[in-house]
């Protein structure tokens, strides 16, 4: 179990976080999700000690220290690999460092995504750098898998087939913390979903419980966020100088 209490983050005036209080349990798919400059990345990098914040955050009752912080692994579309050596050199770097690396899984995500062993990964296109990226945070062995938008540059065939092979490798006691745009794609593959909007969380509920309710998820997301169904007619008008009454 991971405890997020209190946790707050400013640069400068702006509060990125705003006292969140978020725990986030063994087994579930979380997707996290919010307008660009909502909080979703610094919420991320906070849990993995990237940057200083203010409250605190646990892992199975301990700070994230360099005893434990190898239960948590990380993709991002920054990057974290090492550009100049290939995906081979990787895999035996990961595994000296990582006893739970999983060779299996490594070798069958390559494959599936079609990348080479032997190119340097400075060499292969942003998406199939972002992908690779995916392919080391869930081959680690890590307990908790965090992505923040893993799948820019990806094409949609490819993105949807992903989560059918990520839902068919993924064991009951992983968690996947996915934060993404991309909302109505992920819908069918998360168990849970948070909201957050200026720092703050907004909504918190499982999937299950919105099905029950008979709400779709996009809806969801637009009630928390008090979306204006004519927020395009008015802009429209807006610019154009044009008035709906007039026509």
């Amino acid at each position: 179990m991971i405890e997020i209490r209190n946790v707050s983050k400013s640069y400068g005036n702006v509060k990125a976080l705003d006292d969140v209080s978020v725990t986030i349990n063994r087994g579930e798919i979380i997707g996290l999700f919010g307008e660009n400059g909502a909080g979703k990345t610094t919420f991320i990098k906070s849990v993995f000690g990237f940057i200083p914040f203010k409250g605190e955050i646990l892992l199975d009752g301990e700070k994230i220290n360099r005893k434990n912080i190898g239960k948590l692994s990380f993709a991002t579309s920054e990057h974290s690999f090492f550009p100049e050596i290939n995906a081979a050199e990787h895999r035996e770097f990961y595994k000296e460092h990582f006893d739970t690396f999983m060779d299996r899984r490594f070798d069958g995500l390559m494959e599936f995504f079609n990348l080479p062993m032997d190119k340097p990964i400075k060499k292969l296109s942003n998406g199939q750098q972002n992908q690779f990226e995916v392919i080391l945070a869930l081959s680690q062995g890590a307990d908790y898998i965090f992505m923040d938008e893993p799948f820019s540059g990806s094409d949609m065939l490819n993105r949807e087939d992903f989560y059918k092979v990520l839902m068919g490798i993924i064991g009951e006691n992983e968690t996947i913390f996915l934060s993404t745009h991309l909302i109505e794609e992920v819908a069918g593959f998360i168990s849970r979903a948070i909201l957050i909007r200026e720092g703050r969380i907004i909504g918190d509920v499982h999937i299950e419980e919105l099905e029950e309710r008979g709400v779709s998820l996009t809806d969801y997301v637009k009630e928390n966020y008090h979306y204006e169904e004519d927020r395009v007619s008015k802009a429209l008008n807006r610019i154009t100088g044009r008035n709906d009454a007039d026509e």
